[in-house]
């Protein structure tokens, strides 16, 4: 992506355009980001959906450009987030359903999408406490499972997510609506295997890991002596064995029936509440 696009948004602060042309080259721009790599080099990404905008814009998350169908030209809520894009030196599109309809890639699409800036957390600057939980996804590969595993840890009450290795783009499309809004709630960061097992060293944490080999069961454990990292593997080979030997404890959860496995994202949903069942309460919910 050029260098002029990267900066195209601090040029038109404060503006309010109406877009009805797929050849726009503010919308090419932005039907661009489905690309990882323009992501990258852009530092955007984009949400779609009113409640992912205003979750986002609240948890101050900087929004580079509101984009919303004509439809909802006149909305309240549309228009304070409007109002609030144009503030913070955002650019707004109203557009027609065409335009919207080809930047999500859908044909019935929200009628409201975001682009923010991206936003990862430095490894170096997680210190977990007492009480906290992080999971940790070895080369997580599906948009889905990872979306929904940043979904699981925010309503479970862990403190954020550790890609390792190489993963799938917490910020592309698919995995943002999986997350319903956690992305923006739920810390991300990423490390190199070796980087993650320099930090881990360091970092005061009980790993507890999910092999095949493992012996222990999963419910067996305590997760209250230390901050715990739950370690979990790829959903196709599972954890390597170098990080597998960095685990505090190889865990398994028991199984009946004919699978052989559970999914990923299923996986680390009973590994997640397991580990913080001692610190959920229903009294407590919201």
């Amino acid at each position: 992506m050029s260098h002029e696009h990267r900066d195209h948004g601090p040029r038109r602060v404060g503006q309010v355009k109406e877009v009805t042309s797929l050849a726009n080259p503010i919308i090419k721009d932005i039907k661009a980001l489905s690309d990882k790599k323009t992501r990258e080099q852009s530092g955007t990404f984009m949400a779609e959906g009113l409640k992912l905008v205003i979750d986002a814009i609240e948890l101050g998350w900087t929004i580079r450009t509101l984009v919303y169908a004509k439809a909802a030209k006149g909305k309240p809520l549309v228009e304070q987030m409007a109002a609030k894009t144009v503030a913070g030196g955002g650019l707004v599109l109203e557009v027609s359903e065409k335009v919207l309809s080809s930047v999500t890639r859908r044909d019935n699409p929200q009628m409201v999408v975001g682009i923010f800036e991206t936003r990862w957390k430095p490894l170096r600057e997680i210190h977990p406490r007492e009480g906290e939980t992080w999971i940790a996804l070895d080369r997580v590969r599906d948009p889905g499972n990872l979306g929904t595993i940043i979904r699981t840890a925010d309503a479970a009450g862990a403190s954020g997510v550790i890609l390792v290795g190489e993963s799938t783009d917490p910020f592309s499309l698919e995995t943002v609506r999986a997350t319903m809004g956690s992305v923006f709630a739920v810390p991300v960061a990423r490390a190199t295997p070796d980087e993650f097992i320099a930090w881990k060293k360091q970092a005061g944490v009980s790993v507890v890991a999910t092999h095949l080999a493992g012996s222990v069961d999963y419910r067996t454990i305590d997760y209250k002596k230390k901050p715990v990292v739950i370690l979990m593997g790829n959903e196709q080979s599972g954890l390597p064995e170098h990080l597998a030997s960095q685990a505090d404890a190889l865990a398994r959860i028991p199984q009946q029936g004919r699978a052989d496995s559970l999914n990923l994202a299923v996986a680390s949903a009973v590994m997640l509440f397991e580990a913080r069942r001692h610190l959920l309460s229903l009294t407590e919910a919201k």
